[in-house]
């Protein structure tokens, strides 16, 4: 294990590794903001400990207070670091329409899917614009 606690980040680069790589900190213990953020860390501006570190907080719907699912955050923020802010309103309407809604709790009362695919499918939808 690396000092942040997670074997890797953003190995590959085809949309399937980057998905498999999220799911996979998912699973290593990252939240969900930090599974999707950390899956791209290789094309952030800043450095991996700190990008982690920026997303903590925004896991388990923003602190646990179960509201904007991590992985809509996580979809913001690389928009936002990567100069692709213009995108961030799309990619989050194409997360709605695909699972519902973006509200944490909601989604996973609705029990559709599981917080490792929803991560992978962020990841999925950032592909399409990095």
């Amino acid at each position: 294990m690396n000092p942040m606690g997670v074997e890797s980040v953003a190995r590959g680069n085809t949309p399937q590794e980057r998905m498999n790589q999220a799911r996979a900190l998912h699973k290593q213990g990252c939240n969900c903001c930090q599974s999707v953020v950390m899956a791209y860390a290789d094309k952030l501006p800043i450095a991996p400990e700190h990008a982690m570190n920026v997303a903590a907080p925004f896991g388990r719907g923003l602190s646990g207070c179960r509201e904007v699912c991590g992985c809509v955050s996580g979809m913001a923020m690389v928009c936002g670091l990567t100069g692709h802010t213009a995108d961030t309103r799309t990619l989050i309407e194409k997360f709605r329409e695909e699972n519902g809604d973006i509200v944490c709790a909601r989604l996973l009362a609705s029990g559709k899917k599981p917080c490792p695919d929803l991560v992978a499918q962020a990841a999925g939808l950032l592909s399409e614009i990095l």
